[in-house]
């Protein structure tokens, strides 16, 4: 129930995203279904090998190179998905800092909700 959950709240974050900021577009919430689901995907499986390969990058920004590891997955989204619209990459990098703090709101009141 709580991935469920975690996934129809992700879809409404893109949603929110979308509306907050113009240079990310979502055509509809089915889109954003599909989004969030392949942005999860995307985090679960290229995101370590990127952070792994960028690993030196990151280590001289102190850290601050994941921003654009997190932007290129978002826009990586965007170019698979035709209902997910990333104008640029300072779109996808201001779209994936919203996208990433809705997030953060979503699991703190998801722990609360769900308690292991």
């Amino acid at each position: 129930m709580k991935l469920i959950t975690q996934w129809l709240l992700s879809a409404a974050a893109l949603l929110a995203v979308a509306y907050l900021y113009e240079g990310v577009v979502v055509t509809s919430f089915g889109a954003a279904l599909l989004a969030a689901a392949l942005l999860g995907a995307l985090n679960l499986v290229l995101r370590p090998i990127l952070i792994l390969l960028t690993l030196p990058v990151t280590l001289l920004t102190m850290g601050l190179f994941l921003f654009v590891v997190n932007a290129l997955i978002f826009w990586a989204a965007a170019g698979l998905l035709s209902g997910l619209d990333v104008r640029s990459f300072g779109a996808a990098l201001l779209g994936s800092l919203i996208y990433s703090t809705l997030q953060l709101a979503i699991d703190f009141v998801l722990a609360r909700l769900f308690p292991d």
